[in-house]
């Protein structure tokens, strides 16, 4: 499948939206397979979750409702559909043209679900996921210059999707000075659109927006509107470890272990292998991006 890619669209704006990245014969898979994480999420037999009341990592148990499960990809939750659409022609072929790399370059990161909670509704901050809220317009300026080389997306699988909000080519420019008043605060925001230049994504059936996790977005879930959206990311050799504590903040030990490579396809394991080497480049503990 060769997906038709307006590559200078998400240059310019930081984000594009693509139809069709599940193919048909997947989807029903996929549905099934959200379901059942969904529901062993929502009964608490599988721990690893966002929390309600956690923006960012590292997540805890401080209150039952979730609002993300995470690591769809873990040999314990046994379900190969979310493995073979993370490594599907489908998914590689956009990820080598927006990131203009060779298939080899490629390094698996995170594959996570976005669902509702179901007691209380809640949002996220306007935020960068690499970029701490209170850095510099100089600070900005040289860490956005280094995100490059990687692709985040959210494609739509149950029910209706709009909750996340994003403003346009802030992945290649620092706030302004509205901008930084209303994203500077732990709170999210009452009204996304009060944010200067925000726009709302709104996701149809198949849909995926794949966007540079370094845009300032936000995110609001309704707890009455039923939500599950494949959420993840991919990044590229060349950045190094630029993208190591982003990533790796997450928690992924469990994919160093030979029960999950066993799991993969070639293509699987190449991924898996740059992965494996940038965590290996590293030195230390990380820490976090951003902050609760």
């Amino acid at each position: 499948m060769t997906t038709a890619i307006d590559k200078a669209f998400y240059d310019e704006q930081g984000y594009i939206i693509i139809p069709n990245l599940i193919p048909p014969e997947m989807f029903e898979a996929l549905e099934e397979a959200c379901e059942r994480v969904i529901a062993k999420t929502r009964s608490g037999s599988w721990p690893h979750r966002r929390t309600v009341g956690r923006q960012f990592p590292p997540f805890d148990d401080s209150n039952p409702d979730s609002w993300g499960v995470q690591h769809l990809m873990h040999p314990d939750l046994d379900e190969p559909a979310f493995t073979e659409w993370y490594t599907s022609d489908a998914l590689i072929d956009v990820a080598t043209n927006l990131l203009q790399c060779n298939e080899d370059e490629l390094q698996m990161e995170l594959s996570n679900l976005l669902i509702n909670p179901l007691e209380h509704d809640f949002a996220l901050r306007w935020h960068r996921d690499d970029v701490r809220e209170n850095a510099t317009a100089e600070e900005e300026v040289v860490a956005l210059a280094l995100w490059t080389h990687g692709v985040q997306w959210n494609t739509r699988v149950l029910s209706n999707d709009s909750c996340l909000y994003l403003v346009p080519k802030t992945h290649s420019f620092p706030r302004t000075e509205l901008q930084r008043a209303q994203s500077m605060t732990q709170a999210p925001p009452a009204n996304p659109l009060d944010m200067p230049g925000a726009i709302q994504v709104t996701l149809q059936p198949g849909e995926t927006v794949i966007y540079n996790n370094n845009i300032l977005h936000c995110g609001a879930y309704n707890s009455k509107q039923r939500r599950a959206t494949l959420h993840g990311c991919m990044g590229d050799i060349r950045g190094g470890s630029t993208r190591a504590k982003n990533v790796l903040q997450h928690g992924l030990l469990w994919m160093t272990e030979d029960r999950f490579r066993d799991r993969l396809n070639e293509r699987g394991k190449r991924m898996l292998q740059a992965l494996i080497d940038m965590k290996n480049g590293v030195q230390g503990d990380l820490g976090y991006s951003l902050v609760n």
